[in-house]
């Protein structure tokens, strides 16, 4: 395994959003951040010096490659807040069409501001995708 994005960074993730220049990216980040606790039923942990994560699953590609990941998380970013829906995206087109105003990676979803999307479907992807990632996965 070769991932430097570990978890267990040093920072506390509270003190981590506080430090956050932007104050609406920071409220934004902090909102999510609740929701997926209550989702998940877990504390958040720093993975790495920016990313925050929920859980963790080991995974195995075919090339050989392994590690180990978050099952879901967030990441407040200059230009936006993107949050892991680590199942994939494409799965979930129903969801994604009533989610509002976003861009997509794999499995990145890229927020510019919270007020663009509905938060409750936001809820309901991120429940989906935590549970078909503990469904797939041991996950912890």
């Amino acid at each position: 395994m070769n991932n430097k994005t570990r978890p267990g960074h040093t920072t506390d993730v509270k003190k981590y959003l506080a430090s956050l220049d932007n104050a609406k990216r920071r409220s934004d980040a902090e909102a999510v951040l609740e929701l997926m606790q209550e989702i998940t039923g877990q504390d958040a942990c720093m993975w790495g010096a920016s990313m925050i994560g929920f859980g963790s699953y080991h995974y195995k590609y075919d090339s050989g490659r392994e590690g180990d990941w978050f099952v879901t998380g967030l990441a407040p970013r200059k230009q936006q807040l993107v949050v892991y829906i680590m199942s994939g995206l494409e799965k979930y087109p129903q969801l994604l069409e009533k989610l509002g105003r976003f861009k997509t990676g794999k499995s990145c979803l890229y927020i510019s501001k919270l007020e663009d999307i509905n938060v409750r479907v936001l809820g309901q992807l991120i429940r989906k995708s935590v549970a078909d990632m503990r469904k797939n996965y041991a996950c912890q």
